[in-house]
């Protein structure tokens, strides 16, 4: 396997804490590929936030992007670095990268694609981490993702199951975990790291907090991020086809938590099923027709992919 090759550019606002041997409360981790965070970064740029960012270019190849983002990185107030990275990791392993950079006692991951909703995002979140809780999840929510046609499945579906407010997330605390906007204390994620063997989409995050909730309490809190990339149906069936194994993966280490989960539940059930090799691929065919009503599309969706992991139960 080719070994990853680093190479960084920091603002004057980094060198110049570097300089002075002091250390943020905070450090604001985003991994991206081949996305532009430059949106994200603006909403970021808080004064008076005790807080660094750190961003990774996951060997997306772009240079004119690299470039942008170098650029942006330069007019934040904030300390901030970029990694760009040779060649792609993914998801877990770059997380696990941009951790060895911060200089935070508080890790706070987001997504590229995210976009704080209140106007104190990290601010919030710096108060949360004075209280030096061990680990927090804010929420997400599609409040400022523009309405498309093509997304409005994946639109259905998230706001279903992935937009819930801070009381219904806390019943199921592992469950609702994403390392869209979750904050991690330093000596918490040193001891429990993303497992690497994860690849592609899917699982990873909360697979790391099924590990994490045996030995800490994880805080649910409403601090919400809008996701700004939805993806079209197509996009998201290629993602759940390419989550069986992942999913695979957390049954092996986990099978007694995620036995309880609707989507164990529905795989075991079409386990049974006979001829899934016919009826599975039609599942898929009714979820992409954009002219079929959306909620039997997300339905069919739903099921589609339940079939996929029956193959794990």
């Amino acid at each position: 396997m080719t070994e990853a090759t680093e190479t960084f550019v920091d603002n004057a606002a980094w060198a110049a804490l570097d300089g002075k041997g002091a250390t943020p409360r905070l450090s604001v981790l985003i991994p991206t590929y081949r996305d532009d965070p430059s949106a994200l970064l603006k909403a970021l740029d808080e004064r008076g936030v005790d807080a660094e960012i750190v961003l990774l270019d996951d060997g997306g190849g772009d240079a004119d992007l690299t470039r942008r983002m170098a650029a942006r990185l330069e007019k934040l107030k904030l300390p901030a670095r970029l990694i760009v990275l040779s060649p792609n990791e993914g998801r877990a392993k770059g997380r696990n990268r941009l951790a060895k950079h911060a200089r935070g006692r508080h890790l706070l991951f987001l997504d590229s694609d995210m976009l704080p909703d209140p106007k104190d995002f990290l601010t919030r979140w710096a108060a949360v981490a004075a209280d030096d809780v061990a680990v927090a999840f804010g929420g997400f929510t599609l409040d400022q993702t523009p309405r498309r046609p093509e997304h409005e499945l994946h639109r259905s579906m998230a706001l279903k199951s992935d937009c819930t407010p801070a009381p219904e997330r806390a019943r199921e605390p592992e469950k609702h975990v994403f390392t869209s906007n979750l904050l991690v204390r330093r000596d918490v994620f040193e001891t429990i790291g993303f497992d690497e063997g994860f690849a592609g989409w899917g699982w990873e995050d909360v697979e790391w907090a099924m590990r994490v909730v045996r030995f800490h309490p994880i805080l649910h809190i409403d601090n919400s991020a809008t996701h700004l990339g939805l993806d079209t149906a197509s996009a998201l069936a290629a993602k759940y086809e390419q989550s069986a194994a992942n999913f695979a993966r957390v049954v092996a280490g986990h099978r007694e938590v995620v036995s309880a989960y609707p989507s164990y539940k529905a795989a075991k059930a079409l386990k049974v099923a006979p001829l899934r090799g016919v009826w599975r691929p039609g599942l898929k065919a009714f979820a992409l027709n954009e002219a079929a009503p959306t909620p039997l599309r997300a339905f069919a969706l739903r099921l589609y992919r339940a079939a996929l992991y029956s193959d794990a139960v």
